[in-house]
């Protein structure tokens, strides 16, 4: 009975230890349930430097015209993998005079293009076609990595939609677009040991108009630099990239194991005392 206990112990401080692991207790932070509720921006900017800031979950609107680059710009952590989609809605298809060929693409803070692991990240609406869905799913935010390599690091990770082959009559056609960024927790299993000194997050004000920057340049001389958080830092600031679920389950199993052990020992040779002998006769 007592060995029953003893394995019946270790199988509940397992389910201890490796239950409560979940995204929620990773350092990679999670959007609110308030942040789908809140409304998205309702415009997008036409260079890198003037990309429109949005937050995870937040549904990001624009009306724009066919043949413009479209750039958002919104924060991932380490841990996240992240999947950005996008609904073009082109004009009447009365209007149109052929199909139309859209691409989604994902850039890191560095302006380093980022591979999509999953989706369709280009796609070819014909000329009737009501919408056109796009996805791209980007490898899982590491927390360090060599200098050479293009893995993606924490940081500002923007978005760029457009058309890539029209009618060159459709140019300037009247277009509506949203675009949403969600990410899931990858789990220990893409952990690395390290972490990044900085995020990757481009120049102060980088979301801000340059026009708006000029006519403040002369006002704010004697005023701080911009706030990263201006650009998405997340409310419990970035993750260290220390803590992963892996730790959880090697201190479970070392539990285990120990346990594992103990009992064993206890079913192989007890306390290891040999009885006497019966005296000789």
């Amino acid at each position: 009975m007592r060995t029953v206990r003893m394995l019946a112990g270790a199988l509940l401080t397992g389910a201890v230890l490796a239950g409560p692991v979940s995204p929620a207790v990773a350092d990679s932070p999670s959007p609110s349930p308030a942040a789908s509720d809140e409304a998205g921006p309702t415009e997008a900017g036409t260079t890198f430097r003037t990309a429109t800031l949005v937050q995870q979950d937040q549904r990001a609107t624009a009306s724009a015209s066919t043949g413009d680059y479209l750039y958002w710009v919104f924060p991932a952590d380490t841990g996240q993998r992240v999947t950005v989609t996008a609904t073009v809605t082109p004009p009447d298809s009365a209007a149109r005079h052929g199909a139309s060929t859209w691409q989604l693409d994902a850039y890191d803070g560095l302006r380093r293009r980022q591979a999509c692991t999953r989706g369709a990240n280009t796609r070819v609406a014909s000329q009737d076609a009501a919408s056109v869905e796009l996805s791209c799913t980007l490898r899982p935010v590491r927390s360090w990595a060599e200098p050479w390599a293009n893995d993606p690091l924490p940081g500002s990770y923007y978005v760029r939609l457009t058309v890539t082959d029209l009618a060159e009559k459709d140019l300037g056609l009247p277009v509506q677009v949203a675009v949403r960024a969600t990410s899931s927790d990858s789990g220990g299993a893409h952990a690395v040991d390290g972490s990044l000194s900085t995020p990757l997050l481009p120049g102060a004000g980088a979301a801000q108009d340059e026009s708006d920057e000029e006519s403040d340049e002369e006002s704010a001389s004697d005023v701080e630099p911009a706030s990263p958080r201006a650009l998405g830092e997340p409310e419990d600031g970035w993750s260290s990239g220390w803590w992963t679920d892996r730790w959880a389950w090697t201190v479970a199993a070392g539990v285990l194991g120990t346990l594992a052990g103990i009992t064993g020992y206890r079913l192989a040779g007890g306390s290891g005392r040999r009885r006497p002998s019966p005296p000789a006769t």
